[in-house]
């Protein structure tokens, strides 16, 4: 097994390895330093960095598989990488600001205590916009992050360093939150697997707690590597009053899906959709249509409406008004698309929040019924492969397929499952665009039915053979 092979396999791979003391963490750990050193200049997906620290947890996991008597933690070993937005006990967590570039927390957040916990190492940070506003990964505080496959192209935001750095090798495991996307652009602009829980079912700290739309969860290469993450991050925490009680089971291995049925929108009826995801995601549903599954288009009356009150909620609640505080006192610090935001939100007023709650049950009540009468729902995750590495999101003439759309909304299907908080969602790879850059699918679920979308997506990803698996299909960085 290469160097490069051991920077690709997934947990549950690795987890065999160690126990069959074939292959060692600090082997591993190694591999993926020295891919890191080579490949991130590139790339730019770490913030900080933590290897000696890394290096010596990696020794003392390694003693532990070394017991033939030892008992290692679910994830004994395995290398984490965690979105510089998330608090962990000790570390800077900059927010992809200037203004937080000296912060210390000094406690982890319910996800990243849990994961670590676990035995996790966390090894890196990894790269986002400021304050997470964005669907590009680009900041004051860090530059400009690129995507593996495609150095021309961003890898998606704003968890878009977890993504480049899993499609590039440089971790196992990675940390994502999605309050518009977040999880699941990145997972596909990168050609990995990102899940979106239903909000509560992944503890988390203040403020994300509070806030509906947003969610933390799981970014891999393998979706066993996400059920692995969520059988450990799942379930209750003292520390936040909106996680949820029940646990749910979701399946380990593939299994038949003779008989599913699957709801299938290529654009919701209003989205401006590229020609090669639209490709792609036909061939992904093929592939359904092959596994035995019932596949149906069906219509949600969907309209641009969707697009215009989910900006309600962010301009008005904590995740937009905080450009608004900071520009107060730190402007001088932030981004240009930190600005516009706050100006944008400064038009807003408290009332406009009920605006993006009618539009979500409007959404609901075509939604709720076609997955009452369908196991899953499938669409593309975002309908355009990726843009640029340096993309405006307030650029005016921003187009695709030569029509004006929005610079932030405009090319992601990913912020109305944040308005439709309770339906667990995966972002799958469904192909690769002319481009190079990948493309991927989101498998919906019935609220709360997590298990059903792991079912869908672990059969896909067995009938396609995986993903980053081979050389040939990695990124040739």
């Amino acid at each position: 097994m290469t160097d490069e092979d051991l920077c690709y396999l997934s947990a549950k791979e690795a987890l065999k390895l160690f126990r069959a003391r074939k292959v060692s963490p600090l082997e591993i750990l190694k591999a993926q330093i020295a891919r890191s050193e080579k490949v991130n200049p590139s790339i730019n997906c770490f913030t900080d960095r933590y290897f000696e620290e890394a290096l010596e947890q990696a020794k003392a996991a390694e003693a532990v598989y070394a017991k033939r008597s030892g008992a290692p933690r679910p994830l004994e070993g395995i290398v984490l990488a965690v979105k510089d937005a998330q608090r962990v006990k000790g570390k800077r967590t900059t927010h992809g600001s200037l203004i937080f570039i000296d912060n210390i927390d000094d406690h982890s957040d319910p996800m990243i205590e849990r994961l670590t916990q676990a035995g996790a190492i966390i090894h890196a940070r990894t790269t986002t916009p400021e304050f997470c506003l964005s669907g590009a990964c680009h900041s004051r505080a860090w530059g400009t992050t690129h995507n593996p496959f495609n150095i021309d192209y961003g890898p998606g935001g704003s968890s878009g360093g977890s993504g480049a750095a899993l499609a590039a090798g440089l971790t196992t495991l990675a940390t994502g939150t999605d309050i518009g996307g977040s999880i699941r652009i990145p997972a596909s602009a990168c050609g990995v697997v990102g899940f979106k829980p239903p909000h509560g079912r992944n503890p988390d700290g203040p403020p994300n707690c509070f806030d509906r739309y947003n969610h933390c969860g799981p970014m891999t290469r393998a979706v066993g590597d996400a059920a692995l993450m969520q059988s450990v991050t799942s379930g209750p925490h003292p520390l936040d009053h909106d996680s949820l009680r029940d646990v749910v089971t979701l399946p380990e291995r593939p299994g038949s899906l003779r008989g599913l049925k699957i709801a299938w929108s290529i654009d919701f009826g209003y989205v401006n959709v590229d020609p090669d995801v639209r490709k792609n995601t036909a061939a992904a549903l093929d592939r359904f249509r092959a596994l035995g599954s019932k596949v149906s288009e069906v219509t949600l009356g969907w309209t641009g409406d969707v697009e215009t009150h989910a900006l309600h909620w962010y301009n008005t609640m904590e995740f937009g008004r905080q450009t608004v505080w900071w520009k107060k006192t730190h402007g001088h610090l932030m981004t240009d698309y930190a600005l516009k935001m706050a100006d944008a939100v400064e038009k807003t007023g408290i009332d406009d929040v009920h605006k993006a709650w009618a539009e979500a049950h409007r959404m609901y009540e075509t939604l709720g019924p076609v997955l009452a009468e369908h196991d899953v729902f499938i669409c593309p995750t975002l309908n355009l492969p990726a843009v640029h590495a340096d993309h405006d999101p307030w650029d005016p003439d921003f187009s695709i397929n030569g029509v004006k759309v929005d610079g932030e909304y405009g090319w992601v299907m990913t912020h109305q499952f944040n308005m439709l908080h309770n339906c667990p969602v995966m972002s799958v790879p469904s192909g690769f665009a002319a481009s190079g850059v990948p493309t991927g699918i989101q498998i919906v679920g019935r609220t709360f039915d997590d298990a059903t979308v792991f079912k869908a997506a672990l059969a896909y990803e067995k009938a396609v053979g995986g993903w980053l698996t081979e050389k040939k299909s990695r990124p040739k960085i």
